[in-house]
């Protein structure tokens, strides 16, 4: 295969998958009702793009995942940060935070409605706490990960509290930071749509919910497509930003 470019490399499956179900589809060999061609859902794509329901739908989606994203993120950040530097705030802190991330997520979803309703609070809210917890992991474990020999070194340059968190920590613990934020990316786009399958009139995951109640598949399907876009899209992001900020690593390319 090294006639194909590198960079269509990753489109040679999806194709040939979106190739075969297009002729299934033309040939009667599944249902199209029950699973539509490809073309049946770009046309549909097209049509609520033109329509301007599937762009008002996104916005909504958009502002709720990076909204918990954010807020989860940060307070991971912090939590790893404030756990991995302190022995005592490990012993603390660490043991229940560690109890609260083995509780299923969704089994959350009652008290969340029962404590805070089923406003844009309380989707946030838990978009937030799914995110939480892959950032403090990955960041506490960045941390402790650090080669007690650099801090040797540290000391013999006397370097200050704030220059050893700038400088030595923080660098060393940048590739799990990255990770937890990949991670954690992953996580909010998973609970949105659980978030907005409970109670909401606007999003993505209501929009799929709502062509569900009415047998549309096809926009199911369009949803479904959105959001492996998004995620796509999300974790390329981060991927490149750890290129750039990780290019002093020699790591095995395969």
């Amino acid at each position: 295969m090294s006639f194909i470019p590198w960079s269509l490399h990753a489109w040679l499956v999806p194709v040939a998958i979106a190739a075969l179900w297009q002729m299934a589809g033309g040939l009667g060999w599944i249902s199209q009702t029950l699973l539509p061609t490809p073309l049946m859902i770009a046309k549909q794509f097209v049509n609520l793009g033109a329509s301007g329901e599937l762009w008002g739908h996104f916005q909504v989606s958009i502002l709720r995942a990076l909204s918990g994203f954010i807020l989860g993120g940060l307070t991971g950040l912090a939590l790893g940060l404030f756990t991995g530097l302190g022995s005592m705030a490990e012993r603390t802190l660490d043991p229940s935070i560690q109890m609260l991330r083995t509780v299923p997520l969704l089994s959350l979803i009652p008290l969340f409605i029962l404590w805070f309703g089923i406003g844009e609070f309380s989707k946030i809210l838990m978009i937030s706490l799914g995110a939480f917890f892959p950032v403090y992991v990955n960041t506490f474990l960045g941390i402790r990960s650090v080669d007690a020999k650099l801090y040797e070194v540290s000391r013999i340059f006397q370097y200050s509290k704030l220059q050893l968190l700038t400088r030595l920590i923080l660098p060393s613990a940048l590739p799990n930071i990255l990770l937890g934020i990949r991670l954690s990316l992953g996580v909010s786009w998973l609970v949105l749509v659980v978030a907005e399958m409970m109670g909401t009139s606007a999003g993505v995951g209501y929009m799929i919910q709502d062509a569900r109640a009415y047998s549309q598949t096809d926009i199911v399907f369009v949803g479904i497509i959105i959001f492996a876009m998004i995620g796509k899209l999300s974790d390329s992001s981060v991927r490149l930003l750890e290129t750039r900020l990780l290019n002093w690593r020699e790591t095995y390319k395969g």
